[in-house]
C-alpha cells in the first residue's frame, strides 16, 4: 500500500497542522504533536513526538507543551541518528537521477519505527505524531519507495514541506527564543542557505517572512565539495553566483521591508541585527566563541551567543584559528571543521551584502520550536518567556512573589532610566529571582553564592528568551543575593560574567550587586519565606533617590522598617552589606557611585 503524503503549503499548513488547545486530555505536548523528517539544517522533532532528517542527521525529540509553561516549548526527549540523507542523494552517479540507496532506505524506515517506540513508551497519542520532510524528499527520484518503507515499518506517513514552509518554520523557530526580533534571519545547513526578515512588531510577519525569504544552494556541504573538488573555473562561478545571491537576496528584502532598508540608509542607524541558525552558522559561532575576548567564555551554550558586527567579520582570522589550533574548539566536530572554509565563504559572501552589521546573534531554535511556535496562539507566541520560568519551577505564591518585586523595586531610584541597562527586573527575570531569595538558606552562604553562578549559567539550557546577558545578570544578582563570597575556582567565573554584562552597559554589575543586596537586606527583616503579601508590606519598605556629588554620585536608600524589626536591627552590621558594591577591580570603565542609607520606622 502507497504512503499516503501530504504536501504542506502556506495556505494549508494551519488546517493540516491543528493549534494548540489547553484542552486536550493529553498535555505531553499542549498542542497535537507533530513528527518532522526533513534535510534542512534544522532542528527535530516535536509536539508530542518530532521527528526530522538534517543533512547530517536525523533528529528525534519529545515536548511538552502543558500550561502554564506552553510557551517555553519543553522538550523531554532528543536523540540524533547520524544519517546524512544529503549525502545518501549525493552519492548517485553525477549523470545520473537522484536517489536513495537501498541501505538509506533500511536504515531510514528502521530508525523511524524506533522513535515512533520511544514516542510510545512516553504516552504520546498516536495521532500526535506525524513526520515531515523537505529537500531530499522533494528531489529523489525514489522518494515513492522511502515513504512506501517508512508506512511499512513505522506505520507513519510523511508530510512534505513546501520550501516556503520550511523557511517559515526554520525562522521562526529560531525567532521563538526571543521575546521580540527586528532582524535578518539566516539558516545555514548543508545544501542551501536561506534570508529573511522578521520584525515581530508587525502583523503576520512570519508569513511575510516566508513568502519574501530567498534560499540559496550553497550549503556548507554543497559548498566544501565545490571548493575541494571542483575545477577553478567551476568555483569561481559558484562563488560568483553566491555572492550575487547574497546581495540580491538583501536588496529584494530591503525593497519589501522599509525598516529593513532604513538600518543601512539612515546615517544614525548603527545596523541590522541578523540571527543565525543552523549547523553551519553555528559552527562559526562556536570559532568566535573560542576567540572571544573574554576567556573562557563563561556561558558554552552557542544559543543566543551575540557579538558585535566588527569582530564577525574577522573571517581571516577565524580560518586562521580553524587550521591553527590542534586541539578539540568547543562545539565543533571534525566534521564541521572540515567544512569551515565553506561556512567562512558564505559568511563572507553575506557580510560583502551587508555594509552596516550592528550584532549578530547565534540561534539555536530551528524546525522543532518553529512547528510548535506556530501551533500556539498569536498572543501567547508574543509574550516574553522569561516570566514563565517561575511558574515552571516555584512554589512560592504568585501574590507573595510580586510583594516581592515591588519591593525590591521600589529600592530603585525613580529619577534614574532603567530602560536600557539590563537588570533582573528590565530582562523579566523578576519573578524567578524573588522566587529564589530564600531558597537554600540552610545552606553556607559561600556555598549558596558559588551555587546560583553556575546554576544561573547551566539551568534550562533550551529555555527560550535566556540570553546570555540574562544568565548573567541573574547569577551575579543571586550570587550578591548571598554576600559574593565566592572562592578561587569560582572566581574567574564571577569576573567574566561581571565582563560579560559589562558590554551591555556599564551599569549593569553596580545594579546587579545592589539589587542581590537589597534582596540580602530583605531576608535579614524578614528570616523565612514569606507566604503572603501583607506581611512583607507591613515588615519593610524601600526608597531611593540620586544625588550628585563632588567625586562620584550618591545612591540615597531609605529602609522603613516595622516597630519589631527596627528595635532588632544593628546599624552598623547594616553598613557592612553595601561595603563592597561597585567595588570590582576588575572591570573598566564602571560608574563611581556612593551608598548612603538611613533607617527609619514604619508610619502606617
Amino acid at each position: 500500500m502507497a504512503a499516503v503524503t501530504d504536501i504542506i503549503t502556506l495556505e494549508n499548513f494551519a488546517s493540516k497542522m491543528p493549534g494548540w488547545d489547553p484542552d486536550l486530555p493529553n498535555h505531553l505536548y499542549a498542542l497535537p504533536e507533530i513528527s518532522h523528517f526533513h534535510t534542512s539544517s534544522s532542528a527535530g522533532c516535536v509536539v508530542s513526538s518530532l521527528v526530522t532528517s538534517f543533512s547530517n542527521g536525523m533528529r528525534f525529540s519529545i515536548s511538552d507543551l502543558s500550561p502554564p509553561h506552553t510557551r517555553l516549548l519543553r522538550c523531554l526527549y532528543r536523540e540524533r541518528a547520524a544519517i546524512s540523507l544529503f549525502d545518501a542523494l549525493n552519492s548517485s552517479p553525477s549523470n545520473g537521477p537522484l536517489t536513495f540507496p537501498p541501505e538509506v532506505i533500511t536504515r531510514v524506515s528502521q530508525t523511524l519505527a524506533r522513535f515512533k517506540s520511544i514516542a510510545n513508551d512516553y504516552g504520546v497519542p498516536a495521532e500526535h505524531i506525524s513526520v515531515f520532510a523537505t529537500e531530499a524528499m522533494r528531489k529523489s527520484e525514489n522518494a515513492a519507495s522511502m515513504l512506501d518503507a517508512i508506512r511499512a515499518a513505522s506505520g507513519l506517513g510523511v508530510n512534505i514541506l513546501a520550501p516556503e514552509v520550511e523557511t517559515l518554520f526554520g525562522a521562526m523557530g529560531a525567532r521563538s527564543g526571543f521575546a521580540t526580533v527586528n532582524g535578518l534571519f539566516l539558516d545555514l545547513g548543508g545544501g542551501s542557505v536561506q534570508m529573511t526578515y522578521l520584525d515581530s512588531s508587525s502583523d503576520d510577519y512570519g508569513i511575510a517572512g516566508a513568502q519574501t525569504g530567498k534560499s540559496l544552494p550553497f550549503g556548507a556541504a554543497r559548498l566544501i565539495r565545490i571548493l575541494e573538488d571542483s575545477e577553478t573555473q567551476t568555483q569561481g562561478a559558484a562563488l560568483d553566483s553566491l555572492r550575487e545571491g547574497m546581495r540580491s537576496a538583501f536588496v529584494k528584502l530591503q525593497d519589501q521591508f522599509a525598516s529593513l532598508s532604513d538600518t543601512q540608509a539612515n546615517p544614525g542607524s548603527s545596523g541590522v541585527d541578523i540571527y543565525l541558525c543552523g549547523g553551519g552558522f553555528r559552527g562559526y559561532g562556536s570559532i568566535l566563541m573560542h576567540s572571544d575576548t573574554i576567556q573562557p567564555y563563561p556561558i558554552p551554550a552557542i544559543g543566543a551567543y551575540t557579538v558585535e558586527g566588527a569582530f564577525f567579520r574577522q573571517t581571516e582570522y577565524m580560518r586562521k584559528v580553524n587550521i591553527e589550533y590542534e586541539d578539540k574548539i568547543y562545539g565543533m566536530s571534525k566534521r564541521r571543521r572540515q567544512q569551515f572554509p565553506a561556512i567562512a565563504t558564505v559568511v563572507e559572501a553575506l557580510i560583502e551584502a551587508i555594509p552596516r552589521i550592528r550584532t549578530v546573534t547565534f540561534c539555536s531554535g530551528g524546525n522543532r520550536e518553529g512547528a510548535l511556535y506556530m501551533k500556539l496562539p498569536k498572543a501567547m507566541r508574543e509574550e516574553s518567556p522569561l516570566p514563565l520560568l517561575y511558574q515552571a519551577s516555584s512554589k512560592m505564591k504568585p501574590e507573595a512573589v510580586q510583594a516581592v518585586m515591588d519591593i525590591l523595586q521600589a529600592s530603585l531610584p525613580d529619577d534614574h532610566d532603567f530602560s536600557h541597562i539590563p537588570t533582573v527586573f528590565t530582562l523579566g527575570l523578576g519573578p524567578l529571582f524573588a522566587s529564589n531569595i530564600w531558597a537554600r538558606a540552610g545552606e553556607p552562604s559561600e556555598a549558596n553564592a558559588a551555587y546560583e553562578l553556575h546554576q544561573a549559567v547551566y539551568r534550562d539550557p533550551s529555555a527560550p528568551g535566556f540570553s546570555h546577558i540574562a544568565r548573567a545578570v541573574l547569577a551575579l544578582t543571586l550570587c550578591s543575593r548571598w554576600g559574593a563570597g565566592v572562592g578561587p575556582t569560582d572566581k574567574l567565573l564571577h569576573t567574566n560574567l561581571q565582563k560579560l554584562i559589562n558590554r551591555s552597559n556599564p551599569e549593569a554589575n553596580f545594579w546587579a550587586e545592589y539589587i542581590g543586596t537589597i534582596a540580602s537586606l530583605l531576608t535579614l527583616f524578614c528570616s523565612a519565606e514569606p507566604n503572603t503579601a501583607d506581611r512583607l508590606r507591613k515588615t519593610v519598605k524601600f526608597s531611593s533617590r540620586m544625588k550628585s556629588g563632588k567625586a562620584k554620585a550618591k545612591l540615597q536608600l531609605t529602609i522603613s522598617l516595622s516597630s519589631s524589626a527596627h528595635q532588632a536591627l544593628d546599624t552598623q552590621g547594616l553598613a557592612s552589606y553595601f561595603k563592597g558594591v561597585g567595588t570590582s577591580q576588575d572591570i573598566t570603565g564602571k560608574p563611581e557611585r556612593k551608598i548612603e542609607f538611613t533607617v527609619q520606622r514604619m508610619e502606617f
